[in-house]
C-alpha cells in the first residue's frame, strides 16, 4: 500500500526518525528508549530475510522515485512510504540507494537455555560494541557453522541498521541471548557443558590449529572488543586461551577477520578428529 509523504514531521513516518544520529538512534532503540520494541532494516535482502526469519514487518520507507518492486514476502497491505530527496536527505542524511528502510517489531529474546537448544559450537563476546565489527562476525558465523551467539551486556545490538546490513541479515534466524557480565554470564554454558576457548594474541597462548573435537562435543568461543580484547578476568575464567599465529611484525588482526579464522578452525578441529594421526 503505497503513500506520497511530502513532510519529514509526518508522524505516520516518525518511526524512521533519528537516523542520522547513528548513537542517538541505538540508545532510543534500547530497553526504555522511546522506540523501544522496533528496528530498523535496510537494503531489500536485508528486508527479505528478516521477514523470512519471522520479524513481523510494521512500515516501510522507499525513494519516490522508486520502480523496482520489493520483496514478494513483502505484505501488500503493509504501508510504503513513498518519499522525496528531501525528506529522505532530512531522516536518514542520505539518499536511499540500498533500496528501502524498514521497521520491525522486535520478538521477546529467548532464554539462554532456550537458545543453546542444538547448539555445540557456539560465539560469545564481551564489549563487542562496534556494529560494523559485529556485524562481520554474525555474518561469518553463520557462513561458518556457528549454532547460535552469546552477548554480554557491553556488546551493542545486533539487530541494529548498521550490524544488518553489514551482516546482510544473515543472522537473523541465527539463535542469540544476552548474558550477564563476564565472566559471571559464562556460568550458563559451563552448565550446559561447553568447554570455554578464549581467543587472544598472547604468544603464550596455544595455537589455534592444535584443536581437536569430536562432533559432540561443546564449544564455546570467546571474542573481545577490537583493540583491548577480552577482559584479564574473562581471559582467566576460561578453560583453554588460544592465539591466531601472527606473520612479521603483526600482533593481531581485526576481530572479525579473527573470529572467521577461529570459526573455520573450530570446524577444522571437528574433522580432523576423525582422520588417522
Amino acid at each position: 500500500m503505497r503513500i506520497e509523504v511530502d513532510d519529514p514531521d509526518d508522524p505516520r513516518i516518525a518511526v524512521f526518525q533519528g537516523l542520522r544520529d547513528h548513537v542517538l538512534r541505538r540508545r532510543r532503540e534500547l530497553p526504555g528508549g522511546d522506540m523501544a520494541g522496533v528496528f530498523v532494516a535496510e537494503g531489500d535482502i536485508v528486508v527479505e530475510r528478516a521477514l523470512r526469519a519471522g520479524y513481523r514487518l510494521t512500515a516501510v520507507l522507499i525513494d519516490g522515485k522508486r520502480t523496482r518492486p520489493l520483496p514478494d514476502v513483502v505484505d501488500p497491505e503493509i504501508p510504503v512510504y513513498a518519499a522525496g530527496p528531501e525528506v529522505l536527505q532530512r531522516i536518514t542524511g542520505y539518499h536511499l540507494h540500498r533500496g528501502c528502510l524498514a521497521c520491525f517489531a522486535r520478538r521477546p529474546l529467548p532464554s539462554i537455555d532456550e537458545a543453546l537448544i542444538g547448539s555445540t559450537t557456539v560465539a560469545v563476546m564481551e564489549a563487542i560494541n562496534n556494529p560494523t565489527n559485529l556485524g562481520v562476525i554474525l555474518r561469518c558465523a553463520v557462513g561458518l557453522g556457528i549454532d547460535s551467539f552469546y552477548l554480554d551486556p557491553t556488546c551493542c545490538d545486533p539487530l541494529y541498521r548498521r550490524c544488518g546490513r553489514v551482516s546482510m541479515g544473515e543472522a537473523f534466524a541465527t539463535p542469540y541471548a544476552r548474558l550477564e557480565r563476564l565472566p559471571d554470564g559464562l556460568a550458563p554454558l559451563r552448565d550446559a557443558g561447553f568447554e570455554v576457548v578464549a581467543l587472544t594474541p598472547d604468544p603464550s597462548a596455544a595455537p589455534i590449529d592444535e584443536l581437536r573435537y569430536g562432533p559432540d562435543d561443546r564449544v564455546a568461543l570467546l571474542l573481545g572488543a577490537e583493540g583491548p580484547g577480552l577482559t584479564a578476568d574473562t581471559l582467566a575464567a576460561a578453560d583453554r586461551r588460544v592465539r591466531i599465529p601472527m606473520a612479521g611484525l603483526v600482533d593481531s588482526i581485526n576481530v572479525g577477520s579473527a573470529a572467521a579464522v577461529a570459526f573455520y578452525a573450530v570446524g577444522q578441529a571437528r574433522a580432523s578428529s576423525g582422520r588417522p594421526a
